[in-house]
């Protein structure tokens, strides 16, 4: 898989070893997945999904592993900018002014995913996985990922992927859950948020 960075500091490593993966995910994709449903689970908490570039590979990866029924509420697939105002109420302005891969864009969008779907928890997923740019100036393999809870306290970090179309994607999907799986567990919006651009 393209290996990528993050402008987060290290923090607390997750999943940690000795959790046997989902069988028939993705290589990597297992472990934080299986934590996640098992997380909410124990929390009697729901999930819910926004994503633009994922397309809904991370509703499917929680879908596969069993017990998922009763955590995950839904993904909203908003690939067009389109989509994002109609289905999940975003702002054309501030679309058009911070762009569809920004750290606004993404905390909106796991805005309204906790709002239109009545869920304890969403996460946003946005991001540029090329091979093209898309006249924005964004560098192919940009992804900012958000998440939120019922405080709607959003917090949010942006990743830079290397890799292939669709390996940007995986990772994407499987950052998504890492994201929401950390939120849950700490119980707090993340210390190393990213700070937005001016």
């Amino acid at each position: 898989m393209g290996r990528g960075r993050t402008n987060e500091t290290p923090g607390t490593a997750f999943p940690p070893a000795g959790l046997a993966a989902g069988a028939g995910l993705p290589a990597g994709a297992g472990l934080p997945a299986q934590r996640l449903v098992e997380a909410l689970l124990h929390r009697r908490r729901t999930m819910a999904a926004a994503e633009s570039c994922t397309a809904g590979m991370v509703a499917d990866l929680v879908a596969r592993i069993p017990g998922a029924s009763r955590v995950l509420w839904g993904s909203f697939v908003t690939y067009m900018v389109d989509a994002k105002v109609k289905a999940l109420g975003l702002d054309p302005g501030e679309l058009r002014k911070f762009g569809p891969v920004s750290r606004e864009t993404a905390c909106a969008m796991a805005l309204g995913a906790l709002d239109r779907s009545g869920a304890d928890y969403a996460v946003a997923v946005t991001g540029l996985a090329g091979p093209g740019g898309d006249g924005s100036g964004v560098p192919v393999g940009t992804v900012w990922i958000a998440t939120v809870d019922r405080e709607r306290v959003p917090a949010a970090r942006e990743f830079h992927f290397e890799g292939a179309r669709n390996e940007i994607r995986e990772r994407a999907a499987r950052e998504s859950l890492e994201a929401l799986l950390k939120r849950i567990l700490l119980g707090e919006s993340d210390r190393n948020e990213v700070s937005s651009p001016v």
